[in-house]
């Protein structure tokens, strides 16, 4: 075997398991049709059922224990009764920090059969790339609870914007944006965060010099978004800092066929550490195992996987079978106006690379 890539998997809460599930049945069906390379999971039961039983979201080396893998693969992380800065911050922003996650990275993008909210707008016209600054910005944990429970408490929340962290973004996207060759466009709010965001647009500028061959945009967050529904079509590589991407990447999930479809990428570039892959759309517990949860996303973000480990070919492949899916009608959950199970969509998006594959090679 050419390569074995050791994959660590935190399936985590709700619907989390159910759906990974489904995505590493995919994987090793990638692996079985390839044949040059192997996936080897090793599971972690990290999460809100274990910070019920533990009192903490993951063992305290747990960074250390993933260190050892090429990649991470997570489910999903909240569960009523605990609280969501801690299930956050004590597991997903943990790994993104310790691994030096900068860079996160959401395809906005309408797949063929997908349901679009948008009236008269086509599927080509709704394909982008946000990347995210994903390792300090507004989510950078820095501030302060003043005068706590008294009638004059304060409380600060500090943005921080390195030039180390804003400038590595920006390049990254610069670069995505050069091998793409596409435009790439700035999300900031210069004109009411008169430092952290007027900061971002100078760097933005001057980075922006080295690239000459890359047209470049700039808009405001609020414009940004009415434009995400009005004209989509304006963005094709996005860059903006961690609270805006969180926020319009969302609003990108919905125009794309919502959160079910929703995959993401927290990158390492240098690849120093483990990168982590995982569905947007959240741990859903009011559904958990009831095998109706759609899985597309994990599937979508196992094609991401695959992309990281020079597959491209592969995970488009795999984004293929996902199309194939969703304009037969066939084979879908109830949240797609199907009457599948969770496994019944999975097995479906894995026997149909199969059938892309055979005609690929027939053809």
């Amino acid at each position: 075997m050419e390569n074995k890539y050791k994959i660590a998997v935190i399936a985590g809460d709700g619907i989390g398991p159910e759906v990974l599930e489904e995505g590493i049945k995919v994987l090793k069906k990638v692996a079985e049709l390839d044949g040059s390379f192997e996936f080897e999971f090793t599971h972690f039961p990290w999460g809100c059922e274990y910070y019920a039983k533990h009192g903490k979201m993951m063992d305290e080396d747990g960074l250390e224990q993933l260190k050892a893998f090429d990649a991470i693969y997570l489910g999903a992380v909240g569960y009523p009764g605990v609280p969501d800065h801690i299930s956050l911050w004590d597991l997903l922003l943990k790994i993104r920090k310790g691994f030096d996650q900068y860079v996160n990275l959401r395809p906005i993008k309408l797949l063929k059969g997908a349901p679009c909210p948008l009236k008269d707008v086509t599927r080509e016209q709704v394909d982008m790339l946000v990347i995210r600054e994903n390792s300090e910005g507004e989510y950078a944990g820095a501030g302060d609870w003043l005068f706590k429970g008294q009638p004059h408490e304060v409380v600060l929340q500090t943005g921080v914007f390195s030039r180390v962290g804003v400038e590595r973004i920006i390049r990254y996207a610069f670069e995505e944006a050069r091998k793409q060759a596409k435009s790439l466009t700035s999300i900031s709010k210069g004109n009411a965060l008169n430092y952290s965001m007027v900061f971002w647009d100078q760097v933005f500028e001057e980075v922006a010099k080295e690239y000459p061959d890359v047209q470049t945009y700039s808009y405001l967050v609020d414009a940004a978004a009415m434009f995400f529904v009005k004209q989509p079509w304006r963005f094709e590589i996005v860059v903006t800092s961690n609270l805006f991407g969180d926020i319009i990447t969302d609003l990108g999930a919905a125009i794309a066929g919502g959160l079910g479809l929703a995959a993401g990428a927290n990158i390492n570039p240098t690849r120093e550490y483990p990168s982590m892959f995982e569905p947007i759309h959240g741990s859903a517990p009011d559904i958990a195992g009831q095998n109706i949860a759609n899985p597309l996303a994990a599937i979508w973000s196992a094609s991401q996987i695959l992309d990281f480990f020079g597959h491209e070919n592969w995970g488009i492949e795999v984004l293929n079978s996902i199309e194939q899916i969703m304009v037969e009608g066939k084979v879908l959950t109830p949240d797609m106006g199907g009457r599948s199970t969770t496994k019944e969509v999975g097995e479906a998006v894995a026997r149909n690379i199969r059938s892309y594959q055979i005609e690929k090679i027939n053809g």
